[in-house]
């Protein structure tokens, strides 16, 4: 295994580790701050680090739009805005294992979106799978019983969630129209539209008396999860998402990015949460549905060469 490939696989498994547990760290914040506060903050920090560093390295270009500045905008708001505010909004109602599954399908809902959108249909294989996978979240979501089981407030997170990684597979079409851009400058202007978003939604939010600002009595007690979700499940993530998906190609990513939920319910076992023979066997469906796919993929593209790079989920 070339040593390049090798780096480049444990950087973006750095990145998959990453967001694996920021659900578990972002839920014990949520205890203390608002879902909507704890995004913006998180991103506001991300993005002025990612600017400042992007500012040093390639100066006023970095921040030129090239004349794109509508659409920069609009995926920015749908990507780094409404998705992170669904995601963790609806991970204040229901488990961080429910949010790191429904996450996981992202892929595959890209797969079904680019079907309706752009009518390429997927090969009878990968819809296979990705009906397994939704099968196998569908198990863990209900406990094997198939049947509504959570109570209203956790079926409201787990929707909440669903609407914001629909949001993110846009944001990921979204970026075809911009193929020839470098991945952090990218990143970097969807990032500071998505934060000034998420700043003036937290602030309506306060105004119309839905959310309270958070005091610097609540920020104190809550700085440590807010630094590891800016420092490391936006900025670190993603920088090593970019980099590693680079050396080791598209599928490669994907592969890594598939045992995101089984980080996400390993941190809960630790914690001492405790799963059903149903929830993991759900897991392993979703996983096992994504890694054949994968894998299918691979030996179909085989004499293709390396493919292109896959966009990093939310």
């Amino acid at each position: 295994m070339r040593p390049t490939f090798t780096r480049g696989a444990l950087a973006v498994l750095g990145a998959v580790i990453l967001w694996g547990a920021q659900f578990p760290v972002a839920k014990s914040a949520l205890a203390t701050i608002d879902p909507f506060s704890l995004s913006a903050i998180r991103y506001v920090l991300a993005a002025a680090l990612l600017a400042a560093w992007m500012g040093v390295r390639e100066g006023r270009s970095a921040f030129q739009p090239r004349g794109r500045a509508g659409l920069v905008a609009f995926l920015g708001l749908i990507g780094m805005t409404a998705s992170p505010m669904l995601v963790f909004g609806g991970l204040a109602f229901t488990r961080p294992e429910h949010v790191a599954i429904i996450v996981a399908l992202q892929p595959s809902m890209t797969a079904l979106a680019d079907w309706l959108v752009r009518r390429r249909r997927p090969a009878n294989f990968t819809l296979a799978c990705i009906g397994v996978a939704f099968f196998g979240v569908i198990t863990v979501v209900t406990k094997g019983e198939y049947r509504v089981t959570a109570g209203r407030q956790e079926l409201i997170g787990d929707l909440m969630a669903l609407a914001g990684a629909m949001c993110w597979v846009v944001y990921t079409m979204g970026t075809e129209a911009f193929r020839g851009w470098p991945s952090l400058k990218f990143t970097l202007l969807t990032l500071i539209a998505g934060a000034i978003g998420l700043v003036i939604g937290t602030a309506a939010l306060v105004a119309a008396g839905m959310v309270s600002a958070p005091t610097a009595d609540v920020l104190a007690g809550v700085w440590r999860q807010i630094a590891f979700l800016a420092l490391g499940g936006v900025l670190a993530a993603m920088i090593l998402w970019n980099w590693g998906n680079n050396a080791i190609g598209a599928l490669n990513t994907m592969l890594l990015l598939n045992f995101l939920p089984v980080i996400t319910f390993a941190i809960g076992f630790a914690q001492g949460a405790r799963f059903s023979p149903a929830e993991l066997a759900g897991v392993a469906l979703v996983v096992g549905a994504l890694a054949a796919n994968n894998a299918y993929l691979r030996a179909k593209r085989r004499a293709v060469g390396r493919p292109g790079a896959a966009p990093a989920p939310r």
